[in-house]
């Protein structure tokens, strides 16, 4: 004696002519992920997810996952290099000179270790 588990329903396919409720929201996740990337890569990711369960492909919400994730690396790259240069800049301040607080011709002042 053998028992199945019956399979969940498949998503029925959207009728001909139907629109899509959430392709207005994957719009706005588009326009959302190339100002604030992570932010509209989740709001992409939400409304291709309805989309799906609706039965729709979300091109528009397919592409702010896309371009929210792809923005947001670029951006920690950009923050790591920023880092990275200040730090260098900071340490060339120091070099050849002794321990102490000096005054730069700026106004600001260093301490060198």
């Amino acid at each position: 004696m053998s028992s199945t588990i019956p399979a969940a329903p498949a998503t029925p396919p959207a009728a001909n002519g139907a629109v899509d409720p959430n392709k207005t929201f994957g719009i706005v996740a588009l326009i959302v992920s190339i100002f604030a990337s992570l932010i509209g890569a989740i709001l992409g990711i939400v409304a291709y997810t309805k989309s799906k369960k609706a039965g729709f492909k979300n091109k528009f919400a397919l592409a702010a996952i896309i371009v929210g994730f792809v923005l947001f690396v670029v951006q920690v790259i950009a923050v790591i290099g920023i880092v990275v240069a200040g730090v260098a800049a900071v340490s060339s301040l120091c070099e050849g000179q002794a321990p102490g607080v000096y005054e730069t011709t700026t106004g600001t002042t260093v301490t060198c270790p």
